[in-house]
C-alpha cells in the first residue's frame, strides 16, 4: 500500500492523506488551514478516488471535501452526526468567506447527497479496502480509520483523546496490530492538567465572578467545546444563568438528535434544558448585561457573537473572560492571553476585565499520545503530522527511541510504500 501526504504535515490545519492499494484509492479528510486566507491542501484529481473518508467535522479535517463534488459523488463515508455537523460548519466557511472559495453550497449540497453513514466498528467495502471508523472521544462523532487491503493494516487516528470527558468516553486505542499508523502530534511537547481539578477552579472561578455581581464570557468552539462546558457547569450543579449562543445552538439541536454518540446523554439533556437560549439582539444584549455565564463562538474571538460579547464584557473590572480553546498565534484570543488586549468597538484596547485560559483540550496531551502508541500492536511504521513547532518531530523520534518503532515527521508532498 501507498500513503501519500496532501497537508498537515508538520503543521497544524489542511490535513489531506490519500491511502492506496493496488485496486483502490481514498482520501483521509481533506481540510483548510484557516489562516488570514484558507490554505488548502495538494490537488488530487477526483477521477483517481474511489472514496472519501471524514474523521470529523472541524474545518481542518473536512472543509476543502466540497471540491471533490464539482463534477464527481464518489461516496464520503462517515457517521451521520458527523456529517450533519460539517454541514454546519462548511456552511458557516462559505458564508463568511471574504476570499474565492473553488466551491459553493450547491458542491456542499452533493457532498451531502453523497455520503454513506458507518456504526462505529462496522466494516464497508471500498474496491478491495475494507474500512471500520472507531470511537475518537474527541468531539461528538469523531472516528479514527483503519483500512485494509493487500494483507496490509493501516490506523489513522484523526484528532483523539483518550481521556473520558463529561460528554464523551476517550478512545480505547485497543484494535490489535498493525503495519502503519499515522498519528496526529498536536500536543507531543505538553500533558493538560487534569480534568477533574480543571473543571473544579473553571466552575470555582466562575462562580466568583458571578456572585459579584459580573458576566463570565466562555468563547468556544461551536461543535463540542460550547456542548462541554455546559455539561461540566451543569454537572457541578452550576446555580447562576447560563446563556447559548451563535453556531452552538445549531450544533447543539443536532447533537440531541444522536444521543447515542454521547457518554451521558442524560447529564448531557439536563444542561441543554437548563441554558437560555439566545433568539436575537435583544436576548444578546440581556445576556453581556446581566450576571452569568455565556458560551459563544468563535473560540478564538475571531467572528461569531462573541465579538459582541467582548465589546460590552471586556470594559469593566468585574466581568471576566474565560478561554477554554486552543489560541492559535495571531488570533484575537492569543492576542488577549498576550498582551491583555483585543479589539473593543473597533479599536484595539486595553482589557479591564480579567481574562484567563483553561485547557480544555480535546486532543491527546504527550502522556497520552505516547501510550496510545504503546496499546497499538504489531510494530507499525510511524507517521507523526497534524502538529506544529516542531511536535510531529519530536514525537517521531520519540517513538524510535523509546519504542524502537520505525517513525517519521513526513512532509507535504511525500509519499510511503507500507
Amino acid at each position: 500500500m501507498q500513503i501519500g501526504f496532501l497537508g498537515g504535515a508538520r503543521e497544524v490545519g489542511r490535513i489531506g492523506i490519500t491511502v492506496k492499494s493496488q485496486k483502490s484509492k481514498v482520501v483521509l479528510d481533506y481540510g483548510v488551514m484557516l489562516d488570514r486566507e484558507p490554505g488548502f491542501p495538494m490537488h488530487v484529481p477526483p477521477k483517481e478516488l474511489d472514496a472519501v473518508i471524514l474523521t470529523h467535522s472541524h474545518l481542518d479535517h473536512s472543509g476543502a471535501i466540497p471540491i471533490f463534488y464539482i463534477n464527481d459523488r464518489k461516496p464520503l463515508i462517515t457517521n451521520k452526526l458527523n456529517l450533519e455537523l460539517t454541514q454546519v460548519l462548511i456552511q458557516d466557511f462559505i458564508h463568511l468567506s471574504s476570499y474565492y472559495l473553488p466551491f459553493e453550497y450547491l458542491e456542499l449540497n452533493t457532498m451531502m447527497h453523497s455520503s454513506k453513514h458507518i456504526d462505529f466498528g462496522v466494516e464497508e467495502t471500498v474496491g478491495d479496502m475494507k474500512i471500520k471508523l472507531f470511537d475518537a472521544g474527541h468531539t461528538p462523532g469523531s472516528a479514527q480509520v483503519q483500512v485494509e487491503a493487500d494483507g496490509k493494516k493501516i490506523l489513522f487516528t484523526g484528532d483523539y483523546n483518550m481521556e473520558d470527558s463529561k460528554m464523551l468516553k476517550g478512545a480505547t486505542m485497543d484494535y490489535g496490530e498493525f503495519d502503519a499508523v499515522i498519528t496526529e502530534s498536536t500536543y507531543a511537547s505538553e500533558d493538560h492538567t487534569l480534568r477533574p481539578e480543571l473543571e473544579k477552579s473553571f466552575v470555582e472561578a466562575a462562580t466568583e465572578i458571578v456572585e459579584r455581581g459580573g458576566t463570565v464570557l466562555v468563547p468556544a468552539f461551536g461543535v463540542g467545546r460550547a456542548q462541554e462546558i455546559a455539561c461540566v457547569l451543569s454537572a457541578n450543579h452550576f446555580e447562576y444563568p447560563i446563556v447559548l449562543d451563535g453556531m452552538a445552538r445549531e450544533a447543539s439541536r443536532i447533537m440531541m438528535n444522536y444521543k447515542e454518540f454521547l457518554r451521558d446523554p442524560k447529564l448531557f439533556m439536563n444542561a441543554m434544558n437548563s441554558l437560555d437560549w439566545v433568539d436575537g439582539w435583544r436576548d444578546r444584549r440581556k445576556a453581556a448585561r446581566d450576571p452569568g455565564v455565556v458560551i459563544s463562538p468563535a473560540g478564538m474571538l475571531k467572528g461569531g457573537p462573541s465579538q459582541f460579547y467582548v465589546s460590552k464584557i471586556a470594559k469593566k473590572a468585574t466581568n471576566a473572560i474565560f478561554l477554554v480553546s486552543y489560541q492559535i498565534p495571531g488570533t484575537p484570543g492569543k492576542q488577549l492571553l498576550e498582551k491583555g488586549i483585543t479589539l473593543v468597538d473597533g479599536k484595539v484596547r486595553k482589557v479591564k476585565s480579567q481574562y484567563r485560559h483553561f485547557d480544555f483540550s480535546s486532543h491527546c496531551g504527550a502522556s497520552q499520545l505516547k501510550e496510545g502508541l504503546r496499546r497499538l500492536g504489531g510494530k507499525p511504521k510511524v507517521f507523526c503530522v497534524h502538529g506544529a513547532e516542531g511536535n510531529c518531530e519530536l514525537f517521531a523520534e520519540w517513538a524510535k527511541t523509546e519504542l524502537g518503532l520505525e517513525a517519521v515527521a513526513p512532509r507535504t508532498g511525500e509519499t510511503y510504500e507500507i
